[in-house]
C-alpha cells in the first residue's frame, strides 16, 4: 500500500512543475488569465505562439516521463511483479499534480501533455498507437480536444487488451487495480474536457494550428 502512495506522491511532486505558468510568468503574464484560462499547451500556443506551446508540451510531457523513470529506478527490482501498476500510479500522480497544483489553488491544466508522457513511458505498443491516434486526428481535424479524448479511449482499451493477453505479466488482482487507475484517469480527462465535448457536439470547438498566425484568427 505504501509503495503505491509513494508512487502517487512522487508523481504529484513532478506534476507541480507547471511549465505554462512558469513560462508565462517569465513573459509577464499568468496564462490562467488569458484565452481559455487553462494552464496547458493549447492555450499557450494560442496566447504566446507555437514556440511557447511546444515548450509547454515538452516540459509537461517530460515531467511525467521522469516520474515514471524514477519509480522504475526505485522499485524496478524490488517490486518487479507489479511495476506496470506502479508506473501507472506515478503517471496518475503527475497528472493530478498538473491538474490540481496546491500552490495555484488547484487550478492547473487538463493533463493531456502529461498523459503524452504516460503514453511514451508506459509501454512501446501504447506509445506507437497513441502517437498515430493523436496526430492522425489532429492533422485531419485540427481539434486537439478530439485527439486527446480518443487517445484516452485508446489507452483504456489498450490497457485492458494488453493486460488480459498477459503482456504486463501481472496477477489478475493487480491487473484489475491497473484497470481501475486507468479508468479513473480516463473519466477525469473526459470530465476536464466536458466543455470541449459540448462544443464539439455543437460544431463550435475552436481549431488549433501549428502556425501562430492561423491560431489568432
Amino acid at each position: 500500500m505504501w509503495v503505491r502512495v509513494g508512487c502517487l506522491a512522487i508523481g504529484y511532486l513532478f506534476g507541480l512543475f507547471q511549465t505554462s505558468y512558469i513560462y508565462g510568468k517569465a513573459h509577464g503574464i499568468d496564462i490562467r488569465n488569458y484565452g481559455s484560462g487553462n494552464a496547458g499547451t493549447t492555450n499557450m500556443m494560442r496566447t504566446l505562439g507555437t514556440k511557447a506551446g511546444l515548450i509547454t508540451f515538452f516540459g509537461d510531457c517530460v515531467k511525467c516521463m521522469l516520474a515514471v523513470g524514477l519509480v522504475c529506478l526505485l522499485f524496478g527490482k524490488s517490486h518487479s511483479e507489479m511495476l506496470p501498476l506502479l508506473k501507472m500510479y506515478a503517471a496518475a500522480g503527475t497528472i493530478l499534480g498538473h491538474n490540481f497544483p496546491f500552490y495555484l489553488q488547484f487550478h492547473g491544466g487538463k493533463g493531456i501533455a502529461a498523459t503524452a508522457g504516460l503514453v511514451l513511458s508506459f509501454d512501446p505498443i501504447m506509445s506507437v498507437l497513441g502517437i498515430i491516434t493523436f496526430f492522425g486526428i489532429f492533422f485531419t481535424t485540427h481539434y486537439v480536444s478530439l485527439g486527446s479524448l480518443l487517445v484516452y479511449a485508446g489507452i483504456m482499451i489498450e490497457v485492458l487488451v494488453l493486460g488480459q493477453t498477459g503482456h504486463f505479466a501481472m496477477s489478475q488482482p493487480l491487473l484489475c487495480e491497473l484497470y481501475v487507475v486507468t479508468a479513473f484517469l480516463t473519466v477525469m480527462a473526459y470530465w476536464k474536457h466536458r466543455g470541449n465535448i459540448v462544443r464539439l457536439l455543437h460544431g463550435e470547438e475552436r481549431k488549433t494550428y501549428l502556425s501562430s498566425s492561423k491560431n489568432k484568427k
